[in-house]
C-alpha cells in the first residue's frame, strides 16, 4: 500500500481529499503545518501533495526544499490557488512532478496520483499486499485470500477491513469507522456499524477484531 503525505491547512478541503485517496487504497498522512511536515521527512512516503500557500511561516516551497535535501526522487505534487506561471515554474525547478490549481476536483488530483504512482513504482507490486494472518489482501485488485481460496467480500466489507490492517492496534469509534467506511455525509444509526464487523467476522474468522464496549473496535 502507497503512503502519501497530505499537506493543506485549509481542513474541510485536506479530510475530502484525504477521504477519497483512502477511498483509492492510499494510506494517507495529513497536515496542517509546514513545521509538521518537516518534522515528518525521513519517514517512508511514496508521494507529497503539498500546498504552496500554507497558515504558517512556512510554505510548500520551504516542504519541498526540506524533502529534496534527503530524497531527491519521491514524487511532489504542489497544489495552489495561484495559477502564476511563476509558481509553476518555480515549482518545477524544486522538483515538483506535478501542479494543480484550486480549486480542483478531488476526482482529478486521485487521477494524477494514480499516474505518477504507476510510472513512479510501476515495478513495485508488493506494496499493494497485507499479509495478516493466514489472509492475503490485494488492496489494489480488492482481492482476498485464505490461503488460495479467494474471500468474497462487500464493498463495505472490504472497505471496513482495510481500515483495520492500515491501523493495527488503533482503536475506532463507531463514529470514525462511519466517516472512513461510509463517508461523512452518511445519516443514520451508527449500529450499522455492528452489523459490518459482525459479517466481516464470519467470513474471517482469524482476525483478531475486538469490541471496546461503549466505544468501538480494534484490530490486534
Amino acid at each position: 500500500m502507497y503512503t502519501i503525505c497530505f499537506v493543506e491547512d485549509e481542513v474541510d478541503l485536506a479530510n475530502l481529499v484525504k477521504t477519497y485517496l483512502e477511498k483509492s487504497g492510499y494510506h494517507v498522512i495529513s497536515f496542517t503545518k509546514g513545521n509538521d511536515a518537516i518534522n515528518y521527512i525521513g519517514n517512508a512516503v511514496d508521494l507529497w501533495i503539498l500546498d504552496i500557500m500554507l497558515g504558517d511561516d512556512i510554505s510548500g516551497y520551504d516542504v519541498i526544499k526540506a524533502i529534496r535535501e534527503k530524497d531527491s526522487l519521491v514524487p511532489v505534487i504542489f497544489t495552489s490557488a495561484r495559477d502564476q506561471d511563476l509558481d509553476k515554474i518555480l515549482g518545477l525547478e524544486l522538483g515538483s512532478d506535478d501542479y494543480i490549481t484550486k480549486p480542483y476536483s478531488s476526482k482529478e488530483l486521485v487521477l494524477r496520483v494514480n499516474k505518477i504512482i504507476k510510472r513512479v513504482y510501476k515495478s513495485d507490486a508488493s506494496k499493494d499486499i497485507i499479509n495478516y494472518e493466514n489472509y492475503s489482501i490485494n488492496t489494489s485488485k480488492r482481492i482476498v485470500l485464505n490461503n488460495t481460496k479467494e474471500i468474497k467480500l462487500t464493498t463495505l466489507e472490504f472497505d471496513l477491513l482495510v481500515l483495520f490492517l492500515k491501523n493495527i492496534g488503533k482503536g475506532f469509534s463507531r463514529s470514525e469507522i462511519l466517516n472512513d467506511v461510509w463517508g461523512m455525509d452518511y445519516f443514520g444509526s451508527d449500529r450499522v456499524v455492528d452489523d459490518l464487523v459482525r459479517r466481516l467476522r464470519k467470513k474471517m474468522p482469524n482476525l483478531n477484531l475486538t469490541a471496546i464496549y461503549g466505544y468501538g473496535y480494534r484490530l490486534s
